[in-house]
């Protein structure tokens, strides 16, 4: 695999080509896109979900924008780059339940630089109404 690029890559993962890593096992949400510089993700809430106040903990909408704004950045490598989440910042403006359904996350880059890269997210319902956003400082290691 380490003569596919990173578009390459995500493109397998989302086709299921690729085991999915185990944090989306984990918390029940999976890729279904990658194009150069996006990345979506979608996820049903369910009630393991939830926090002791009744709705889906927000760890799990920030969770999919990491992850959504992480593979959107490897989207745009030509070859296998060491990186990590710097700095994260989510707003969330709808809180997420089981009866919320299908949510979907779409993650992309707002800058692809040599050392540091940043990208933007936003996690919206199966209506088209944001639950949350936020953006993300990548560094390259």
């Amino acid at each position: 695999m380490a003569d596919l690029s990173g578009l390459e890559l995500m493109q397998k993962m989302a086709a299921g080509e690729l085991p999915p890593p185990p944090i989306a096992q984990t918390l029940g949400f999976r890729l279904v896109e990658a194009t150069r510089g996006r990345a979506v993700f979608e996820c049903e809430p369910a009630e393991f979900h939830y926090n002791p106040i009744g709705v889906v903990h927000a760890g799990l909408a920030l969770t999919l924008m990491d992850s959504a704004m992480g593979l959107a950045f490897v989207t745009t490598l030509d070859e296998p780059l060491g990186w990590t989440t710097l700095e994260v910042k989510a707003n969330f403006t709808r809180a997420l339940t089981v009866d919320t359904g299908v949510v979907h996350c779409v993650g992309s880059v707002i800058h692809p630089g040599r050392r540091v890269a940043t990208t933007e997210a936003r996690v919206e319902d199966s209506d088209g109404r944001l639950c949350a956003h936020g953006t993300s400082t990548i560094l390259v290691l």
